[in-house]
C-alpha cells in the first residue's frame, strides 16, 4: 500500500513541476504587454501603490487593490505581476489537489482531472496576462476546500472571501444563493441551510461594506462595488450588436451615451441611466436578447481566442502562434464540450433523483450550481474567452466522466457500486454539515 501511495504522490508531484515549469518558460520567453482592461488594471494597481486614488468607481477594482499592495513591496513592474500569477496559479494547483483528496473518487480519474486542469492551455498563458481571472478563482477554489472541509467557522471565512472575491467580480455576490440550493437538494434540514446561507450573506455584506462607503462618499450618493454594470448591459444588450461581444456604446442607435444628460451626469446616475435602458431593449426585444445570449455563452466556452491576450505586444514566430491556437482551440472543444452535454445530462439526473428523493452527489451538484451561476451571468451581460477560466477545473470534473464511462463497462456490478459510492458521498456530507 505505502508503494502505491508513492507512487500516487509522484506522479502529482510531476505534474506540477511540469505545469510551473512550463509557465515559467512561457512567462519568460513571451514577453507579454498589457493592453485594453489589462493595461487598466496595470495602471490602477500602480497608482494604489504611488498613494494614490483606488479607482473611480467605474469598474470593480479588487484585482488592482491586491496587484497593488504587490507593486509597493516588490515594485511596479510588470515581471513582479507575472511572478504573482505564477504564485497564484501553483495555489490553484495546490487547491485542486486538496480538493481532489476531499471527494471519493477513483484514483485514475483523480490522475487524470488533475493532469488535465495543470496542463489546460488557459492555466500556461494566463501567467503572463494581468487579468482578474487567476486570482478571482483562487479564492473560488479556497472557497470550495473550506466548503468540502470539516472546519469550525467554516461558513463565516466563506462569507468573507465571498465579499472579497465581489469586489473583484461583483456578481459573485449571489454566491450564497448556490450554497443554498447545493444544501437544500443534499437534504440539510431547511433551517440549517437557511441559518448557513444567512451567515454567508451577512459577512459577505459586511466584508463589501467599506467598500461601498468610500464609493457612496466619493460619488456622492449611494454607490454600489462599481459602476460598470449598466455600460456592460448596454453595449451587449441592443439592436446593433450582432456578436456578443463589446462595441463602442456611441454605436448603439439612438444612443444614451450622445446625450447632454448622460454627459452631464455622474458615473453612478450614468449607471443608472445605462441600465435603465438595456432593460427596456431587454424586455422589448425577448428574442433578439436570448440569441445574444447563446452567442455570448459561445464566445465564453468554445472561443479560444484569449489566447492572443498573451500574445500582445510579443514577436513571436508565425508558426508558434498557429501551433498555440490549434492547441488551444482543441482543447477547448475536447473538454468543454463533452463536459456540456454531460453537465446537461446530470442536470436531468439530478432533477430525477430530486423527485425521487434519492441521494445527490454534493461535489457533483456543487461544480453543477456553479457553472450556471457563471452561465446566467455571461448569457445576460456579456460574453468573453477569458470569462470560462474560472470553469475549467468544473468542465476537467465533468469531461473525467466521459473517460469513466469509457474505461468502464457499465454492468450490473459497477452500477451497484456507483450507487453506494454515491450514497456514501452523500451520508459524509450531511454529518460534515450537522457538526457545523
Amino acid at each position: 500500500m505505502e508503494d502505491i501511495h508513492v507512487k500516487m504522490e509522484k506522479y502529482y508531484k510531476n505534474i506540477t513541476v511540469l505545469g510551473i515549469l512550463i509557465s515559467i518558460l512561457w512567462v519568460a520567453l513571451v514577453n507579454t504587454q498589457p493592453f485594453s482592461d489589462f493595461a487598466y488594471y496595470d495602471r490602477i494597481a500602480k497608482q494604489i501603490a504611488s498613494g494614490g486614488q483606488w479607482g473611480d468607481t467605474y469598474t470593480s477594482v479588487g484585482y488592482s487593490i491586491v496587484l497593488g499592495f504587490i507593486y509597493r513591496i516588490f515594485g511596479s513592474t510588470l515581471i513582479v505581476a507575472k511572478i504573482f500569477n505564477l504564485i497564484l496559479t501553483f495555489i490553484n494547483y495546490m487547491l485542486v489537489y486538496k480538493i481532489l483528496n476531499k471527494i471519493d473518487l477513483e484514483e485514475k480519474r483523480r490522475k487524470l482531472i488533475y493532469g488535465l486542469f495543470v496542463l489546460f492551455p488557459n492555466n500556461i498563458f494566463y501567467n503572463s496576462v494581468l487579468a482578474t481571472e487567476i486570482l478571482f478563482t483562487t479564492v473560488l477554489l479556497l472557497i470550495t476546500f473550506l466548503y468540502f472541509s470539516d472546519i469550525r467557522n467554516k461558513y463565516i471565512v466563506i462569507g468573507v472571501l465571498t465579499g472579497f472575491n465581489a469586489i473583484i467580480k461583483p456578481f459573485f455576490m449571489v454566491f450564497f444563493f448556490v450554497i443554498f440550493i447545493l444544501e437544500v437538494c443534499t437534504k440539510v434540514k431547511f433551517l440549517e441551510a437557511l441559518k448557513h446561507t444567512a451567515i454567508i450573506l451577512m459577512v459577505s455584506l459586511i466584508t463589501i461594506a467599506p467598500w461601498i462607503y468610500r464609493n457612496t462618499k466619493l460619488i456622492g450618493e449611494f454607490t454600489s462595488i462599481s459602476n460598470n454594470a449598466g455600460i456592460v448591459l448596454y453595449i451587449n444588450n441592443n439592436s446593433q450588436n450582432k456578436s456578443g461581444v463589446w462595441m463602442d456604446a456611441r454605436n448603439v442607435k439612438n444612443s444614451i451615451v450622445n446625450t447632454k444628460e448622460y454627459v452631464n451626469a455622474n458615473a453612478t446616475e450614468k449607471n443608472k441611466m445605462l441600465s435603465k435602458a438595456s432593460k427596456k431593449w431587454i424586455i422589448s426585444h425577448p428574442v433578439s436578447f436570448i440569441k445574444l445570449g447563446f452567442i455570448r455563452l459561445f464566445k465564453t466556452y468554445l472561443d479560444g481566442s484569449d489566447l492572443f491576450y498573451s500574445l500582445n505586444g510579443t514577436n513571436l514566430n508565425l508558426f508558434f502562434k498557429i501551433l498555440f491556437a490549434v492547441y488551444t482551440y482543441i482543447a477547448r472543444y475536447v473538454i468543454f464540450v463533452p463536459a456540456i452535454i454531460l453537465m446537461s445530462l446530470y442536470s436531468a439526473k439530478v432533477i430525477k433523483n430530486l423527485i425521487k428523493k434519492r441521494e445527490i452527489d454534493p461535489y457533483s451538484l456543487y461544480n453543477l450550481i456553479c457553472f450556471y451561476m457563471f452561465c446566467c451571468t455571461y448569457f445576460i451581460t456579456e460574453g468573453q474567452p477569458r470569462y470560462s477560466f474560472p470553469s475549467i477545473f468544473i468542465a476537467v470534473y465533468f469531461f473525467s466522466y466521459s473517460i469513466e464511462k469509457i474505461s468502464i463497462p457499465f454492468g450490473k456490478k459497477q452500477k451497484n457500486y456507483i450507487n453506494k459510492m454515491m450514497y456514501n458521498r452523500g451520508v459524509i456530507y450531511r454529518n460534515s454539515i450537522k457538526r457545523k
